[in-house]
């Protein structure tokens, strides 16, 4: 019963991407920053804790894409989609061997369903917004089926990254 809700939940949401996404497929270059991706890991990692709600874009409250529409923002000055599906539609794709800090994992039914993003950072993990609130957690668990990753930025070299 309860994976039908789950189930339920996430095609609701699916839908409305597509509502919101409507036929804004276009492809954006990854955009060159000055940002270094310390900068927007340490944005991101100053909203954990942040509750979730759905539609919020921060900067006290956050869903999954408006975290990572906030974090972009504020930390490299990068104006990304408002939507999961619009984020995955507008960025390069990568492999999961290939992904680096920073870009962004999707998740969803497949690449014309995607319910949820997060944010990259390393290590098999991801800061996201979800039911828990914004959260670092493991991309590969239970309750998320991974559909891809994309690259929104070339990150400056001129500072550390974490």
């Amino acid at each position: 019963m309860k994976n039908l809700i789950t189930k339920s939940i996430i095609a609701i949401a699916a839908f409305f991407s597509f509502a919101v996404a409507g036929a804004q497929v276009t492809t954006a270059h990854a955009a060159s920053t000055d940002a270094t991706y310390s900068t927007v890991y340490t944005t991101a990692k100053s909203k954990l804790g942040h509750p979730y709600v759905w539609g919020a874009t921060g900067p006290y409250s956050f869903d999954c894409s408006g975290f990572t529409s906030y974090v972009y923002k504020k930390a490299a000055k990068i104006t990304i989609p408002r939507t999961a599906q619009a984020q995955y539609n507008a960025y390069k794709h990568v492999s999961g061997s290939n992904v680096k800090k920073g870009d962004l994992v999707f998740f969803g039914y497949s690449t014309r369903s995607i319910s949820h993003v997060g944010l990259y950072v390393g290590n098999g993990k991801m800061i996201d917004a979800q039911n828990r609130g914004v959260v670092k957690e493991k991309v590969h668990a239970p309750w998320w089926h991974v559909v891809g990753y994309a690259h929104v930025t070339d990150f400056s070299t001129t500072a550390s990254q974490n």
